[in-house]
């Protein structure tokens, strides 16, 4: 494995990986799955296999050529074919936290070409290994790392530890966490809604269930009428979820086709996960719907066919501060009605505050992405590019960077691959050392404010610290996996924010002393001039020393896009469904309201009341029941993005639990929307109220 770059059009000469293949037969493990082409021909060294990803990127298809610079020289290449290498399926160049294709890639070479470009034959740098069943890994890696030490290995790890199966791991476990957290919300707000609609059916149709049951129809023939109603919109639910979700789940399969490089990846409709959705989705529908249910069969004919008794209301404290207060007639009945039915007031609320919630939880993803955003690019990473190098250079080489047309600032750095333990608890994590007194790449505290490197003592970002169960006080095994190797016990002084790259911290010169080396380098850091920044990066690329070269706005761009293609896809899904269901509460809660108070409002209209009264009567109770549930379901929403945002948190990335006003001002923009459409339709509705029909009397 080597590094090197090569000519791209429009591109300057971006860094890529080279692997070497056996000139002859296939590789043991690691094996290329070819899309095109063909395999590297014996004794054609100017052959090369070029990555997918790549090739795209560039344009490049078996048959072209490209000017690459190996080991300093300029040789050209001819692509015999494109491939995908499952080590590979997730690339990640010298310090970058997102896939840039264009970038970065592969290529592939012949072993013996490999060798001889680099003046290396018989050598390797690289090896992978598969074990026997029941072997113990951690011993096979002790053995290796004692074995490989002499001759400079930097120490073996599992496939846990690998890139594309560390970053596979965590995007399985964040869907894992969205399909265990989210879903039961929605459809713990779908049966409480479906319950309300129920309740409210049941309760309008008092006196057809009567006569149901006077003409000897029996209470369970009366309870299953209404759970077949309540069977009915579920299945109509899942006809509906079937077409959506086979919708979705063919786009997720093609994102993630994109986002992640495999041969094949076919989405297919499962019967069983769709068995399994529909059974949890009727059980929650019939729980919503069951206890309506359970009233229509408890009623019994008499009750049930006589009106119902009418309320009775008297003078109280509500009344006393109804006149204190001077409100009208109209409006003491608003509250009136409210307050003698808690229970249908506080089920409506709760309704609505749902409906807040849910927007609230699902545009607090932004929210959280944003403030991730702002934390790394720009209050922690605040350099303009970062230049990292083959091996550790004198600290000198950051003076003549310095001095490099374009370049305003300087910030030197050193990385050492190493191991943190403490009693247990293993992390493979590199240390990151830091000058005093740093403008460019700096720590945060846990309240976002920059903090000096300590001096003598280790600094850990709090999910490091977290995996190892270490805090202030403690002492951490640094087993260094570099030079000389040492290895000691440092104390942790400092718990420093990160919410991606997470990294240990010391102070440079403490890290050197570590490692008995001088004043020594591997990254540089830059504050650069953007009208030379492009001249600056080709001539950088030409450093036979310099191992990668990251670019901020680079970064971000690629950061951004993943984020689009990605968790953008279902945030989407998440706001236009909880939009879908603050509409739904909303209008339910009218129509209902409506149907309920028709007969009443008909009267008030008979003994003298204005239609503008009668109208005010209604939307008012409405409105004011809207207006409650707004501070109550920001409330919940905070709360949903408490327990989830935990739960969101991986080996790559911590989602804070930030909400920013404008999330609460959408939540309730989208409510109130909702609310002044259905009182609109409601008003119209109650303006042409028929009088006559509504309250005839029935024989």
């Amino acid at each position: 494995t080597n590094m090197a770059h090569f000519d791209a059009v429009g591109r300057g000469r971006p860094f890529h990986r080279l692997l070497s293949l056996p000139e002859r037969g296939r590789p043991l493990l690691n094996d290329l799955h070819l899309a095109v082409g063909r395999l590297i021909a014996p004794n054609r060294p100017n052959e090369a296999i070029i990555g997918q990803a790549l090739a795209e990127a560039h344009g490049l298809v078996p048959g072209d050529s490209i000017g690459a610079i190996i080991n300093g020289k300029k040789r050209w290449l001819a692509i015999v074919g494109v491939a995908l290498a499952p080590e590979y399926v997730y690339s990640l160049g010298p310090g970058q936290i997102m896939p840039d294709d264009a970038r970065f890639g592969v290529l592939w070479m012949g072993r013996e070409a490999l060798e001889a470009a680099f003046d290396l034959d018989g050598a390797f740098n690289s090896v992978s290994l598969s074990l026997l069943r029941g072997a113990s890994e951690k011993e096979v890696i002790r053995r290796l790392d004692l074995l490989l030490e002499p001759y400079g290995g930097v120490g073996a790890y599992g496939r846990e530890d690998q890139i594309s199966d560390f970053f596979l791991t965590n995007e399985f476990q964040q869907l894992r966490t969205f399909g265990s957290f989210i879903p039961p919300i929605f459809l713990a707000v779908a049966a409480f809604l479906l319950n309300i609609v129920i309740t409210r059916v049941v309760q309008t149709e008092r006196e057809e269930i009567g006569l149901l049951k006077a003409f000897v129809y029996a209470d369970l023939e009366v309870g299953w009428h209404y759970l077949k109603l309540v069977g009915a919109l579920c299945v109509a639910g899942l006809g509906l979820g079937l077409i959506g979700g086979t919708y979705f789940g063919q786009m997720m399969t093609d994102m993630y086709t994109i986002y992640f490089r495999f041969p094949v990846l076919a989405y297919r409709l499962d019967p069983g996960v769709f068995g399994v959705a529909a059974g949890v989705s009727l059980v929650a529908g019939v729980a919503g719907g069951l206890n309506a249910v359970r009233q229509a069969v408890r009623l019994s004919p008499a009750v049930a066919m006589a009106p119902p008794a009418p309320t009775r209301f008297h003078a109280g404290v509500f009344a006393r501060g109804a006149e204190i207060l001077n409100l009208s007639q109209p409006s003491r009945m608003i509250f009136r009605h409210l307050w003698r039915w808690p229970l249908r007031t506080g089920m409506t609320v709760v309704g609505n505050a749902f409906a807040v919630a849910l927007m609230v939880l699902a545009m607090f993803f932004l929210d959280s992405v944003e403030q991730v955003i702002d934390v790394y690019f720009f209050q922690s990473q605040r350099q303009h590019m970062t230049v990292t190098f083959v091996e550790p250079r004198p600290a000198r080489i950051a003076h003549e960077i310095g001095h490099l047309p374009g370049v305003l600032a300087t910030q030197p750095g050193r990385t050492v691959p190493a191991r943190l333990r403490h009693g247990p608890y293993v992390k493979r994590q590199g240390v990151t050392g830091m000058i005093e007194g740093a403008t460019l790449n700096r720590l945060l505290d846990r309240d976002l404010r920059p903090v000096a490197p300590p001096p003598g003592g280790l600094a850990l970002s709090r999910k490091i610290a977290e995996d190892l169960r270490a805090d202030v006080g403690d002492w951490v095994t640094v087993e260094t996996m570099e030079g000389r190797r040492p290895v000691v016990d440092v104390p942790v002084t400092q718990i420093v924010e990160e919410y991606m790259g997470f990294s240990a911290y010391m102070g440079l010169e403490a890290l050197n002393r570590l490692m008995g080396d001088g004043p020594t380098v591997s990254e540089i850091h830059m504050l650069v001039d953007t009208g030379d920044a492009e001249a600056l990066y080709r001539r950088l690329k030409d450093t036979p020393a310099v191992a990668g070269i990251i670019q901020r706005t680079a970064a971000l761009h690629s950061f951004r896009h993943t984020m689009e293609q990605t968790m953008y896809v279902m945030i989407f899904f998440y706001i236009v469904f909880s939009s879908v269901i603050a509409f739904g509460v909303t209008y339910n809660a009218a129509r209902i309201a409506l149907s309920e108070r028709s007969r009443a409002l008909a009267s008030l209209r008979v003994l003298g009341f204005t239609s503008g009264e009668v109208t005010y009567i209604l939307l008012g109770e409405l409105a004011l029941l809207t207006l409650l549930a707004l501070p109550a379901g920001a409330f919940v929403g905070y709360g949903f993005v408490w327990l989830l945002s935990p739960m969101l948190s991986t080996d790559m990335y911590q989602f804070p639990a930030v909400i920013e006003s404008s999330t609460y001002g959408y939540a309730v923009l989208v409510v109130l929307v909702s609310a002044v459409v259905c009182w609109w339709r409601m008003g119209r509705r109650l303006m042409g109220l028929d009088l006559i029909a509504v309250l005839k009397t029935r024989d």
